[in-house]
């Protein structure tokens, strides 16, 4: 059986168990859905903050579709519009008026210009049904939950490679769809798009698709801030393999090179952070004098983010660590839990690869996790993207992350 057979076949007996991930993320969607809006109609909302929808302050930055003197569907407009609450105002405030308040600069932008995209292209007919800020809000609603059931199937796909036990990586991906925290997948938040985005770009850097997982990962840094932290995966694969080729093969040029490599693909990914906080800075920063400027903006380097957290929300280091906090982290205590264990499973079985980052201590055909994708295989590409000692290791850290994601 040739190699192209062989992945033939393995893809077409996966089939049976895509579908049935298919089915268990699109029916978790619906069930949550329906649940949301059943509980919604007994119980009054906790946050009312849905009724806050001031004009937009910029003229500029109105909506493209002016609302008509009355809609079709009001109650059904007004419905969509009342379920849009907590971090859901800010994404659909700032996918119609753009960012307005200095606060607003905590929510990153892809999932704004995605609702807006999404409403002007495709939603557009139903402005005169339903009103433009409910359509913003239905865009909102597809973009989360469709995004979600994306990224369940991409996680399928990665834990195989990971896990490389497909009926474990199914349960995996199914425990992912039934997550205690799905109603932030289905709401207007952030966390769909970027698990789909993490999930994808980590698929494709496990098969050597560097450009593709950098511009994946690229743009999980543009939808959520701590994508920036998935550039790791890039530095510990260079310093692996530049120590394998500067210690054993003695090619310093060469291992310079991937160093050079490296370094701009964890440059790639840091950027859209990087420039969304250089927008920040000029919009509300450039052309003030000294006396005007906000505190952050006197800093050095003046960054928004931080500020914004810290200012507005109490967030820093040890900051959440309060007594009144302990109910919320009784609710975290399983993931943690899960990924604790996962960590010092790791850290007892390979010590010494634990403690050097898979540097410094080589490992058998043996040690490795599993087969499928040992890297010295005879079927391995030549050009593969990892060198065998740091399989294992960063299939680890990728099993830590896909544990701890939210």
């Amino acid at each position: 059986m040739t190699g192209k057979t062989a992945e033939r076949t393995s893809v077409s007996g996966r089939q049976p168990d895509t579908r049935r991930l298919l089915w268990y993320a699109l029916a978790s969607r619906f069930l949550l859905l329906t649940l949301v809006i059943l509980w919604r109609s007994l119980l009054s909302p906790y946050d009312t903050s849905s009724s806050l929808n001031p004009p937009c302050l910029s003229a500029n930055s109105s909506s493209p579709f002016p609302n008509p003197p009355s809609v079709l569907l009001p109650r059904v407009g007004s419905a969509i519009e009342n379920s849009m609450v907590w971090d859901s105002v800010h994404f659909i405030r700032i996918a119609e008026c753009g960012y307005e308040y200095e606060h607003s600069y905590a929510f990153l932008p892809l999932l704004p210009i995605c609702i807006r995209l999404l409403s002007k292209a495709v939603f557009a007919p139903l402005v005169p049904v339903i009103g433009y800020r409910a359509v913003l809000g239905l865009s909102g609603y597809l973009l989360s939950n469709t995004a979600f059931v994306f990224a369940a199937l991409y996680l399928y796909r990665l834990s195989i490679i990971v896990l490389e036990d497909s009926e474990v990586a199914l349960r995996a991906s199914i425990l992912f769809s039934l997550n205690p925290a799905s109603i932030f997948y289905s709401s207007i938040y952030s966390e769909s798009l970027y698990a789909l985005l993490s999930f994808g770009g980590l698929y494709h850097f496990l098969n050597g698709a560097g450009y593709n997982a950098t511009l994946w990962l690229a743009l999980s840094g543009f939808a959520r801030s701590n994508g920036v932290l998935n550039a790791g995966y890039f530095c510990l694969n260079a310093m692996q393999r530049a120590y394998k080729t500067f210690i054993w093969e003695k090619k310093a040029y060469l291992a310079l090179k991937i160093l050079v490599s490296g370094a701009s693909s964890c440059l790639c990914i840091f950027a859209p952070f990087i420039c969304f906080q250089l927008y920040g800075y000029f919009n509300i920063c450039a052309g003030r004098s000294v006396d005007e400027m906000r505190p952050w903006c006197k800093a050095r380097p003046p960054l928004l983010y931080n500020y914004i957290q810290s200012h507005y929300w109490g967030v820093g280091f040890l900051r959440y660590f309060q007594v009144k906090q302990l109910p919320n982290f009784l609710l975290a205590s399983p993931i943690l839990s899960l990924a604790l264990s996962a960590i010092i499973y790791y850290m007892k079985l390979w010590p010494n690869v634990f403690i050097s980052l898979g540097i410094q201590a080589p490992l058998s055909r043996k040690e490795l996790v599993g087969t499928a994708l040992s890297l010295g295989s005879k079927d391995r590409p030549r050009n593969s993207y990892f060198s065998e000692r740091s399989s294992s290791t960063l299939k680890a850290m990728i099993i830590v992350t896909m544990f701890s994601l939210k």
